[in-house]
């Protein structure tokens, strides 16, 4: 496997020449990171070669590209610029080449070189250590005629990174409980928090996160959880609620407990957080305590919006593998809602992802792939202070932007971690 993209520090007043020579090496780079993906046409049909496609393909998503038509219209407006570090034996592909590779790519081969090129180099890097684990269904991905479902997926988000590190499609007839600990049996997430929501609260997805491990000359950890707990569990739930509401009324005293308390301001509302962590030895004997492997912690969040026309409250739950440390605690529980705005809506907003129409064979997959590719570049790309949307539009228009982009994906050196909790 090649190892990261390094700055070649080019004495040239010319912008072309550095261009050139990094386009050069980040796509040489991108070629061995492909070598692994099986070309999925018959040889005498290889018009143009499968790295070309890839390629121009991640190109096009960066720029904002919907389909295979855009994929055409970016490699034809762009066609001097990169035939001169690209092959294009016969020139641009045109639409149905797009198509017809990428309904034919293996996903879990395209998936399996985004992990392992790109995702794990970045997590040993920067060091992820809140991954929120959430669905995402691609809305737009039915096919009535053949009578399939929309294309349901469940990502594992860098919270504090802003990073996708992999991607797992849920199959036809299941849901998230079966795909979860599917992604998590190919991601390396030692030493890492992972936070789901109540429909991945299961006693074999604890197991599962104890039991992710890894020992290298620098460590030897294992992931935390921190688990949504809701009515999908009655009896747990419900023994929880009732013992924090009980000693919430007698102030929590002889209690050993840890309190943190958030109070923000933005968009014409105020939100205060409240939580409240406690041992688990301090409770009863839960509910099949038991079976939650390494659960030390019961945690309590309450919410409270002050909106301009009303107030609302919510109290929610959570079981965790962590101490009980509040603060901490509360952190964890804020950035998974990242995933929400800072995953799914960007990839609705930015790349229009619940309205693509694409639908047949490993398309959508693949297609949704190329997104997470462009999105991490995105936002891991920080010399431009502006929205995802603009630095998409800047790199359609400007190639040394687009090749700052793609630099930003591919290198290992770019960021050092933060603490979730300072």
């Amino acid at each position: 496997m090649a190892s990261g993209f390094k700055s070649h520090q080019v004495q040239t007043k010319s912008s072309k020449p550095l261009s050139i020579a990094h386009a050069t090496v980040l796509t040489q780079q991108m070629q061995s990171f492909f070598s692994e993906i099986e070309d999925p046409r018959v040889p005498r049909t290889r018009a143009h070669l499968l790295t070309d496609i890839l390629i121009i393909g991640i190109f096009s998503a960066i720029a904002g590209g919907k389909g295979w038509e855009d994929m055409e219209n970016y490699g034809l407006s762009k066609h001097d610029w990169l035939k001169e570090f690209l092959a294009l034996p016969n020139g641009i592909p045109c639409p149905d080449t797009f198509r017809r590779v990428f309904e034919r790519i293996n996903p879990k081969a395209f998936e399996r070189c985004f992990r392992r090129a790109w995702v794990q180099s970045v997590v040993e890097t920067v060091g992820a250590q809140v991954v929120s684990i959430d669905g995402k269904t691609l809305k737009g991905s039915y096919n009535r005629e053949q009578g399939k479902s929309a294309l349901h997926l469940v990502s594992a988000w860098a919270s504090e990174h802003r990073l996708v590190l992999g991607q797992v499609k849920v199959t036809d007839k299941s849901n998230e409980i079966t795909a979860i600990p599917a992604l998590l049996e190919l991601l390396d997430l030692a030493g890492c928090i992972i936070t789901i929501d109540a429909m991945g609260t299961q006693t074999a997805i604890a197991k599962r996160c104890c039991e992710a491990q890894i020992a290298t000359q620098i460590y030897n950890a294992k992931a935390d959880y921190v688990l949504a707990l809701k009515a999908n569990h009655p009896t747990l739930h419900g023994q929880i609620k009732t013992w924090f509401d009980q000693a919430a009324a007698d102030q929590f005293q002889g209690i050993t407990v840890s309190y943190d308390e958030r109070i923000e301001k933005g968009h014409h509302r105020t939100e205060k957080r409240q939580v409240w962590s406690v041992p688990v030895s301090q409770l009863p004997p839960l509910h099949n305590q038991d079976d939650w492997v390494g659960l030390q912690t019961v945690v309590m969040v309450v919410r409270v919006r002050h909106l301009w026309n009303k107030t609302t409250r919510e109290v929610q739950f959570y079981l965790t593998s962590l101490e009980s440390d509040a603060c901490k605690l509360g952190q964890a529980i804020r950035l998974h809602w990242g995933v929400e705005n800072g995953l799914h809506w960007t990839l609705d907003m930015t790349f229009s992802e619940d309205a693509c129409r694409v639908r047949t064979g490993h398309a959508p997959q693949n297609l949704a792939l190329l997104r997470r590719i462009a999105l991490n570049g995105l936002n891991r790309e920080q010399s431009l202070k502006r929205s995802n949307r603009q630095k998409s539009n800047r790199a359609a228009m400007d190639n040394n932007y687009m090749l700052t982009i793609l630099a930003a994906c591919l290198s290992q050196h770019n960021d050092t971690s933060k603490p979730a909790c300072q």
